[in-house]
């Protein structure tokens, strides 16, 4: 009988432990990715995490950003880890914003996005964006013989379509300069090819992202400047870059998670609130995606490398979590 009891006992006393330890039990979690594999790997950190605290990862889906958001409005997925604040608020504000789903976090800090040529021709007094509405410079960057420079652009629905369309007008490059959209990573094989090939090139890209690591710029590349700071939906923001005005806000990319699920998980909200990713990591990861370590079993091996090498921050996520859902 003794025996009995103690057992008992000690039952009585591991179940709110557990619970404790795995405050998301039971809790299925619908995340919703960018299609863009670069993306994934911030997001099965999270996932870990997630798993640790108990939750129940969903099979997630995978859209283009602006449907992404669209996605977590609408109560179609929970969360996505790669809204861009200043860039797509947008279409945060769009898909019903603050009254819906809060921006969580500070997640990476320090997001790049610009413009940039070739060093030789930078060298050759090209620094500025404007400069290229003077037909004989935007030659220079003619890919297809239309007279016309070719701007290796955005695809639609990332945001920063919006933006480059809005400087093409502000700037008055109409009339000089060709935003290209089709598939970013095929028109950006042609410009390295041209570059390989000695010719100018003129291409949109981001940090954190392998591009920059291949183009080196200060090396490779150079970020051109614009005269003045243009960006749509009456969007603000810090623009400047080593004294540069780079035409987009230097950026942060977080957690957006629906309301709803924020108040019922205070577990999640507050992994969402202190987790942080350093945007050299993620560059790092990148450049193994583009080096060939591109299948999902790849994906989450970085992740769990990842942890293993933060351990101490990762698990202080997991400890502030377990805290709040007390």
């Amino acid at each position: 009988m003794k025996l009995f009891m103690t057992t008992a006992l000690a039952l009585a006393l591991a179940v709110p432990a557990f619970a404790q330890d795995k405050p998301g039990e039971g809790v299925t979690v619908r995340p919703i990715l960018p299609v863009q594999i670069e993306e994934h790997f911030q997001h099965e950190i999270l996932f870990r995490a997630l798993e640790d605290l108990g939750y129940t990862i969903a099979e997630p889906n995978e859209a283009e950003y602006q449907t992404m958001i669209l996605a977590v409005g609408a109560g179609d997925a929970d969360f996505t880890a790669v809204e861009w604040r200043t860039l797509h608020d947008g279409f945060y504000q769009e898909a019903g914003g603050d009254a819906v789903m809060s921006k969580v976090g500070h997640y990476i800090e320090g997001a790049l996005q610009g413009y940039l040529i070739d060093k030789k021709t930078y060298d050759s007094g090209i620094h500025d964006l404007s400069q290229l509405a003077d037909p004989a410079v935007a030659k220079l960057f003619d890919a297809d013989g239309d007279g016309k420079a070719d701007l290796a652009g955005c695809i639609p629905g990332w945001g920063c379509e919006r933006v480059i369309e809005t400087g093409l007008d502000a700037y008055k490059l109409r009339d000089t300069v060709t935003h290209n959209q089709g598939a970013y990573q095929a028109m950006i094989a042609d410009t390295m090819a041209r570059f390989q090939n000695g010719q100018p090139i003129l291409y949109y890209t981001w940090t954190p992202y392998w591009v920059s690591g291949a183009l080196v710029p200060g090396r490779d590349v150079e970020w051109l400047s614009v005269p003045f700071t243009a960006l749509p939906d009456g969007a603000t923001g810090n623009t400047e870059f080593n004294g540069k005005n780079l035409g987009f806000a230097v950026d942060e990319i977080g957690i957006i998670a629906r309301n709803d699920f924020l108040k019922a998980n205070p577990a999640a909200a507050k992994l969402f609130e202190v987790a942080k990713l350093d945007i050299n990591d993620i560059s790092a990861e990148n450049k193994m995606i583009a080096d060939g370590q591109n299948s999902n079993d790849d994906i989450k091996r970085h992740a769990d490398e990842w942890i293993k090498a933060h351990q101490a921050d990762y698990d202080a996520w997991l400890a502030a979590a377990r805290a709040a859902a007390k």
